[in-house]
């Protein structure tokens, strides 16, 4: 009987030793298979990237601009289009398009620019604050300008037109 039972446990132990072994394979090679793998970082994929793109933005008698955030890449010529498409003149309901600076307090630029009446509202002591602008226009009106985009980062816009910076501003994202 006591040979019996020895028998059972070493058939038992063998059995159990041979399962384990084959799993134990089975992991090693999935663990192989996973090491063995390059690692390879994901690469950005080249994108034709066009040398300008053309922007239409409109400001409206409620003072909102359509677009809130604007994206394009540096380098890139921004060939920018201020539409505004409300019908009060400038000197009531006027929008202009400014792009301030990397770093720049909105709110802060814009209390600034309402005593600069004679420059369309941008003052003249803050030009460096300023990537690009346009002309201040009233209902009815467009104007365009052209820019190269800056260096990659967010940065804001607005129109300066006393009031309308809290309701009229966006994000330029540069990639």
């Amino acid at each position: 009987m006591k040979q019996i039972h020895i028998l059972f446990v070493l058939s038992l132990f063998l059995f159990t030793a041979c399962g384990g072994s084959t799993e134990s394979t089975s992991k090693e090679e999935s663990q192989e298979k996973v090491l063995l793998a390059p690692e390879v970082e994901e690469e950005e994929r080249p994108i034709d990237i066009p040398e300008s793109v053309e922007i239409v933005i409109e400001g409206n008698d409620q003072m909102r601009y359509n677009l809130t955030t604007i994206e394009v890449y540096e380098g890139q010529t921004v060939k920018l289009t201020l539409k505004h498409t409300g019908e009060m003149p400038k000197e009531t309901m006027g929008h202009n398009w400014t792009l301030l600076s990397s770093g720049v307090e909105l709110e802060e630029f814009a209390i600034a620019a309402i005593t600069a009446v004679d420059n369309d509202y941008i003052p003249a002591d803050r030009m460096s604050d300023i990537i690009a602008n346009t002309t201040l226009i009233g209902g009815g009106e467009e104007t365009s300008i052209e820019f190269t985009a800056p260096a990659k980062g967010n940065y804001k816009f607005l129109c300066t037109f006393p009031g309308h910076f809290g309701m009229m501003n966006g994000d330029f994202i540069v990639k």
